[in-house]
């Protein structure tokens, strides 16, 4: 809710602020244009260079995070499936050791689902990735204690390295993940990158005799929007487009525990 209402915030500031810059250009070249009839020469490359910029970010901006947003749902899906054969591989266990460790399994599916369900309370989140860790030093303990079971050893040996291990990595994978972003000098670039380029919008239109408002506000528009998109794509967990519904994966593998 507060990215919403932030990324709101500075997509509705930046239009504003376009606005405002086609209006300051287009003074600026009416005064240019009263010194001097007949528009400026030898601008053109100037101006091709500060819109070939603006569209080089914009494009990697986009396709950045999308491609994040596209990986943090695969990774959900890596995690359903390491838990997943961890949880098959416990029936090569003895019937003594399965009990304990499935229960743990069950209870830590539940827990991860909840690390993420509620991520706009950092308190509920730290808590849910607390238990997360105290689970699985559960886990492992559970695990190395059924050494003790003469016949558990050599199944125990295909649990142990690589399926326990794979469980608990792809949890600090995910973590990271979700605090991967361009620097921020990126985002600070590309709303500068547009408000001067409406700068250059306006200066360009003093020419005209009436404003021609349909270029102006569909030009801000379209460019607060796709910084808007760009913010909420870089959040997933927070803004109005989410990867929640996959987290279906992981509330089906707990059914079918």
């Amino acid at each position: 809710m507060y990215l919403q209402l932030i990324a709101s915030a500075l997509a509705l500031g930046l239009f504003l602020g376009m606005l405002l810059c086609v209006e300051i250009g287009r003074r600026m070249g009416l005064a240019q244009l009263r010194k001097e009839p007949g528009m400026p020469k030898g601008f053109g490359a100037s101006e091709s260079a500060i819109f070939a910029l603006l569209g080089l970010i914009l494009a990697f901006s986009f396709s950045g995070a999308a491609t994040r947003f596209e990986d943090h749902r695969h990774l959900v899906a890596e995690e359903a499936n390491a838990i997943g054969t961890a949880y098959l591989r416990l029936d090569l266990l003895p019937s003594s050791a399965q009990i304990a460790l499935k229960s743990q399994f069950k209870h830590y599916v539940d827990v991860r689902i909840l690390s993420y369900s509620r991520n706009e309370d950092p308190i509920a989140t730290q808590q849910a990735h607390a238990q997360t860790a105290a689970l699985q030093q559960q886990i492992w303990q559970s695990a190395t204690a059924s050494y003790a079971l003469a016949d558990a050893r050599a199944n125990l040996d295909l649990i142990l390295p690589d399926a326990l291990n794979a469980m608990f990595d792809i949890t600090t994978t995910r973590a990271v993940a979700l605090e991967n972003h361009p620097p921020f000098i990126v985002f600070l670039l590309l709303p500068l990158l547009a408000l001067v380029s409406a700068l250059l919008v306006g200066f360009d239109m003093s020419n005209n005799k009436h404003r021609r408002w349909l270029h102006i506000i569909s030009f801000a528009a379209v460019m607060s929007l796709t910084v808007y998109v760009i913010i909420d794509l870089e959040y997933p967990r927070l803004g109005l487009i989410r990867i929640n519904p996959a987290d279906q994966v992981l509330i089906d593998l707990r059914s079918s525990m």
